[in-house]
């Protein structure tokens, strides 16, 4: 426990990362960006979604998600990004984790049910996943090597350009509707 706190007291002093240069992974033998390279199911359904094929070419926000923390009304701002930008090629793909004292411990049909339910939550969720370095999901995993830095606690969000480059990473203390992350969205995302 003393060690979440206090990678969470650290995440405050490092809470917004917009990357000097975009941060390149690896482009896979199918064309797609490292960042997207992966299958998933969608959230309390059997059906893989592939990333790279559904969401290569528009700026991408993917953030760890949970239903029982105190920065879960971020959901609120996320939806409110995802409702106001999608038309301009923005998407909000949303990850439960109970990796940070447990406070997403639902199951997939429970956590779905909750966001669309409390929050109105419309932007795609997908499956439970492990967000923390320790044991991170492949997607997690090379998100945080791209970043430098792995999600200390729930809402850290990554955000990636229409190439699928790494261009920001933002913990939990900066919210969806913070100046810096609206800026690095309006500088990627194509104008009206």
């Amino acid at each position: 426990m003393y060690k979440q706190l206090f990678a969470l007291a650290m995440s405050f002093f490092s809470a917004a990362q917009v990357m000097a240069e975009p941060v390149k992974g690896a482009v896979t033998d199918n064309g797609c960006p490292a960042a997207l390279n992966f299958s998933v199911r969608a959230l309390g359904e059997d059906k893989p979604v592939n990333l790279c094929e559904t969401y290569k070419g528009k700026v991408v926000i993917i953030v760890n998600t949970a239903s029982k923390c105190g920065f879960t009304p971020q959901f609120e701002g996320l939806e409110k990004l995802y409702s106001t930008y999608k038309d301009r090629g923005l998407v909000v793909l949303g990850f439960p984790s109970n990796d940070f004292a447990g406070q997403d411990p639902g199951s997939e049909q429970e956590i779905k049910d909750f966001c669309e339910l409390t929050y109105g939550v419309k932007f795609p969720m997908f499956e439970k996943t492990h967000a923390a370095k320790a044991n991170a999901s492949p997607i997690y995993q090379t998100l945080g090597e791209m970043a430098g830095e792995f999600p200390s606690w729930n809402f850290h969000k990554y955000v990636l350009n229409t190439k699928g480059e790494l261009i920001g990473s933002f913990s939990s203390f900066v919210t969806p509707q913070s100046d810096k992350l609206i800026k690095l969205l309006e500088a990627n995302l194509p104008q009206k």
